[in-house]
């Protein structure tokens, strides 16, 4: 499928999925907020991919919402409670979006570079895994906006950071940079530049890739389920878990690929 200012590449079971809208910083057009739960089910669907990488081309990963498009979402109707349900319905299908990495089966990298600014914020907290450019600048920018972040961030990010540290972000709606966002866990990983960022992102992704999908997919739905749960309860769906899946061929394999002294071949069954 073909998107206007997204673009795919696919190599050794890694999808990376591209804001290709470089000449506007990669800010959020209608069409990408739409695009990407399209392109997300695609690749979710797609069983010979394990790993995707959301990335931006150019020289910032993501400056947010487009104004063009943010002057368009002014309520309107015959009255104005339908006005404001209108309003709501278009923030819940812009929800969707970022809600498609978190809600993937397989696993999300985000790759960043340069301003990561508020929607952008939104995507990467969908994200399981964000590494970062040393150039890299985080800011919950709606605040500065007069807004109420609403997509994602305000719900995922405490998980990430803790919610004292994100009321700082939103109430001040500052900027943060790369060594700050990884002091504080935002990113997994600060490399040197953009060329490092993209070979480092390359060779977590296939590492990943490298593992059994069974396992890795196992892995994340693990984690979406017992979140909230306490010990006993979190222990006992990991054991329902793997009551169902642990007798794989990919277990298999592994088995032989160890006593063969080769590298596993996973199939994903």
């Amino acid at each position: 499928m073909g998107y206007q200012n997204l673009h795919i590449d696919i190599s050794d079971h890694v999808a990376t999925l591209w804001l290709n809208r470089p000449e506007k910083r990669n800010a959020l057009s209608e069409d990408i907020w739409l695009d990407i739960p399209k392109a997300m089910a695609d690749l979710d669907s797609d069983e010979s991919i394990r790993v995707v990488v959301l990335a931006g081309r150019g020289p910032s990963f993501c400056v947010g919402i487009d104004i063009e498009l943010l002057m368009t979402l002014s309520p309107t109707g015959a009255s104005q409670a339908a006005a404001n349900m209108d309003l709501y319905q278009t923030i819940k299908k812009l929800q969707s979006t970022a809600n498609s990495f978190a809600n993937s089966p397989k696993p999300v990298i985000a790759s960043i570079q340069g301003h990561c600014l508020g929607g952008g914020i939104d995507l990467i907290t969908g994200a399981d895994i964000r590494v970062a450019s040393a150039d890299a600048l985080f800011s919950i920018r709606e605040t500065k906006m007069g807004l109420v972040a609403d997509t994602g961030t305000l719900q995922r990010l405490p998980a990430i950071l803790g919610s004292g540290v994100v009321a700082e972000m939103a109430y001040t709606g500052g900027d943060y940079d790369a060594e700050w966002a990884k002091s504080h866990g935002l990113v997994n990983e600060v490399f040197a530049d953009q060329e490092s960022l993209a070979e480092g992102t390359r060779v977590l992704a296939r590492t990943i890739a490298a593992n059994s999908p069974l396992a890795v997919q196992g892995i994340k739905k693990v984690f979406a389920a017992t979140e909230g749960m306490n010990v006993e309860q979190a222990l006992d769906y990991a054991a329902q878990w793997n009551a169902s899946f642990l007798i794989s061929n990919d277990l298999m394999e592994s088995i032989n690929a160890f006593l063969e002294k080769r590298d596993p071949d996973y199939t994903g069954t």
